[in-house]
């Protein structure tokens, strides 16, 4: 075989996180979707899967000097167990389905660019037939079929492969230092191609009597949503519904509506398929029963339970979602595996970015050093730089969250927070609530400043997790069963607040709420909104309340 002619071995290459700060060599660029025509919909966005599966094994590759690079080695075989569909392949003049059709693009794309680098080519191969507007016009073509007909090449310096789908292009680059430009070694090549001409496709040519022809799946598409979600709350749950098309998919971890099982109150008729993970939600529950409520070690382990969950929907997502919107614990891992590339997708916003979160963390820290549970776990800087790139790609940011909704600027979708039915027939009385655990990052100290200023009585709902003589010096009683009887006002004066779901019940009962803006409740009638870790704020918003009862 051609493959042999070098008498070398040919072995995979490693893959590590790109190093951007790397000069850039060469780089290649094509359009994903080069036709705009419907009935050729289905096989293009066939092949876009195909380069998606492709471009995560080369996608950070470190190339040594010298050694050969094999477009094969480091693919390896596309066949539908590693998650290759019918895409464009052109054989024999006719653009045909076949498992892994459309890798021809990224070959193009990689030889394109190794020519421009100056490296020496060992294998390449012409197309049989010139598409016009193609590569191929140009001779800057290089097919390849599995398993004798490779694209190999051999950089003469260290150089680091970069491949990336953005929404419409493929985009190949060799970082590292820029060669000396080198005449090319001997290549071993096919025949010369054939003149350009007009090229028939089994989704347009009409000519069913072929062969080769495969009948269409639905007819002609333009795309459909997929929607990733995992935690449920009434906000998105009422967005989805408003937003879903009967074309469109549901990634859930449980259908708890129909199960009756699990938090998952996703409603799930009037979707085309609805796809479940109920082995990952087995794991996951029975994980969380050894972890404790709080802690490092639960937060790595959800961390963990999002990456399994994402890997799963991963798999069976159709490639004709073109658009996806995705539940924001999920979105590092579908980012770094490569399956938001040639795709718009939007983001259900459940928390602060993971940057803006620790952020938030560091300071509360400075304010209380003496906090046990403010630095207690940090996510990996890798899992941070992902959520960060990932949502500067995003084109919605889909929250009620006032905070959130605002680092988003104009990609905001702002949803008006539920708020639920309640009973405001209450007798108030001189309490303070504070509807959280006594942790730092919920302003348990800046509250129990104020109840010293003040000479507060506290009502705890949650456990005393940084001290165990934390509120010594302050009275307090725990909460009833009815945690908003007998209460003034209902106080939250936290660094990090996701879920202010108490609050709203508070606002229902028509009991005054404080809490700060990381709350993201500012502008909801009811509650008076604070600036972070301000306990003099908090003292004046206290007076305020207790000088209207």
């Amino acid at each position: 075989m051609a493959r042999e002619a070098t008498g070398e071995k040919v072995r995979p290459l490693e893959c590590k996180p790109v190093d951007e700060t790397l000069p850039v060599a060469a780089e290649s660029r094509s359009p994903l979707y080069p036709s705009r025509i419907p009935a050729e919909f289905a096989l293009q966005a066939g092949k876009v899967q195909n380069l998606r599966r492709a471009a995560a094994r080369l996608h950070g590759l470190k190339i040594p000097a010298g050694a050969i690079f094999s477009f094969w080695k480091n693919v390896g075989r596309p066949t539908p167990a590693r998650g290759f569909v019918p895409g464009r392949e052109l054989r024999e003049g006719c653009i045909i389905p076949s498992i892994g059709g459309g890798l021809c693009q990224l070959s193009n794309a990689l030889y394109d660019a190794a020519l421009t680098a100056g490296f020496e080519l060992v294998e390449r191969h012409a197309h049989s037939r010139i598409i016009l507007g193609s590569m191929a016009e140009a001779g800057r073509d290089a097919t390849i079929f599995w398993n004798y007909v490779d694209l190999r090449f051999r950089p003469p310096m260290d150089c680091q492969l970069e491949v990336k789908l953005t929404v419409d292009d493929l985009v190949v680059c060799f970082r590292g230092g820029r060669p000396v430009p080198r005449k090319m070694g001997k290549v071993v090549s096919g025949a010369r191609p054939m003149e350009a001409a007009a090229i028939g496709s089994c989704e347009s040519c009409g000519m069913v009597s072929c062969f080769r022809h495969l009948e269409p799946g639905s007819g002609p598409c333009t795309g459909i949503t997929a929607w990733l979600v995992d935690a449920w709350g009434p906000e998105y749950g009422t967005y989805l519904q408003a937003h879903r098309k009967a074309e469109d998919w549901l990634f859930t971890p449980l259908d708890s509506r129909r199960l009756k099982l699990g938090p998952y109150r996703w409603r799930t008729e009037g979707f085309a398929q609805v796809r479940q993970a109920p082995l990952t939600v087995l794991w996951r529950s029975l994980r969380s029963r050894k972890l404790a409520a709080q802690g490092a070690v639960r937060q790595q382990a959800l961390l963990q339970f999002d990456e399994r969950l994402a890997r799963n929907y991963a798999r069976r997502i159709p490639p004709e979602a073109m658009h996806l919107v995705v539940s924001q614990n999920l979105l590092p891992t579908l980012w770094r595996d490569g399956v938001l590339g040639g795709r718009t997708f939007d983001v259900l916003m459940t928390r602060l970015p993971l940057y803006e979160l620790e952020a938030t963390l560091d300071r509360a820290k400075a304010s209380h050093p003496e906090s046990r549970t403010l630095a207690d776990f940090r996510a990996e800087p890798e899992l941070v730089a992902l959520e960060k790139v990932a949502l500067a790609a995003a084109r919605h940011w889909i929250t009620p969250h006032r905070t959130i909704a605002a680092l988003a600027e104009e990609r905001a979708v702002q949803l008006d927070w539920q708020i639920p039915a309640g009973n405001t027939h209450r007798q108030r009385g001189n309490a303070v609530a504070f509807p959280a655990s006594t942790l730092g990052r919920k302003g348990a100290y800046e509250l129990r400043a104020a109840a010293r200023e003040l000479g507060l009585c506290i009502q705890l709902s949650g456990p005393v997790i940084e001290d165990a003589a934390f509120w010594q010096g302050v009275e307090t009683i725990p909460a009833g069963e009815d945690w908003l009887a007998g209460v003034a006002a209902v106080v939250l004066p936290a660094w990090v607040e996701h879920q202010p779901r108490r609050l709203l019940a508070a606002v229902a009962a028509g009991v005054p709420v404080i809490a700060t803006e990381a709350c993201g409740l500012s502008g909801v009638p009811g509650v008076i909104t604070i600036p972070n870790g301000d306990p003099k704020a908090l003292i004046e918003a206290l007076r305020t309340v207790f000088a209207t009862c």
